[in-house]
């Protein structure tokens, strides 16, 4: 995996990887994934080579722009893969307005000073681009402590490597809302 140049990309460690694979299941059977704050398009790169039938790559970086093509190229995996250069929030806009796009697998790791994990996810989930299902991987700095739930997206399991953690979020299913709505309104009834 060629490595963007620089100080501004923070690669995910392989070590950080395997366990972030292991979290989320070791295999996929298609669907889309989204690799926002690509930087090397590691994790993207990852789920393909497991099973996602397609991904899209985001960076704002020019440079982590060129770097996700050439790793995606010497991968093989250049036909099944997006590659734009955008800011994360602009990035999910654009994406929204074009058909059938929908993601079961987003990977969040923004660089650690931005903090605007829980509103990413809330725009990924009102702008309809997930899965009734999907899973929503953060990593971010260990002492940050995201959201235990993010509009629809419950945090099912948390990690730490160090100074790394990995918070991983589960999109609850439809009928979950609304028996959990249904169980909240006979409780306000008695």
């Amino acid at each position: 995996m060629k490595p963007v140049p620089g100080m501004g990309t923070r690669p995910t460690t392989d070590k950080v990887k395997e366990a972030i694979f292991s979290m989320i299941g070791p295999y996929f059977d298609g669907g889309m994934a989204l690799d926002l704050f690509a930087g090397t398009g590691g994790l993207g790169i990852e789920a393909l080579s497991r099973g996602m039938e397609r991904a899209v790559f985001i960076d704002a970086d020019k440079r982590a722009v060129e770097i996700v093509q050439l790793n995606l190229q010497a991968a093989r995996l250049a036909e099944q893969a997006e590659v734009y250069r955008n800011d994360a929030e602009r990035a999910i806009k654009v994406l929204a307005k074009k058909p059938d796009t929908r993601f079961r697998l987003v990977f969040l790791d923004p660089p650690y000073k931005l903090r605007d994990i829980e509103k990413l996810v809330g725009l990924l989930q009102s702008l309809q681009l997930l899965e009734p299902e999907a899973t929503i991987l953060v990593e971010h700095e260990a002492d940050y402590n995201c959201a235990e739930q993010i509009g629809d997206a419950v945090c099912t399991r948390r990690a730490q490597y160090g100074e790394t953690a990995v918070s991983i979020y589960k999109l609850k299913l439809e009928e979950e809302v609304a028996e959990e709505e249904a169980g909240h309104h006979e409780q306000n009834q008695t």
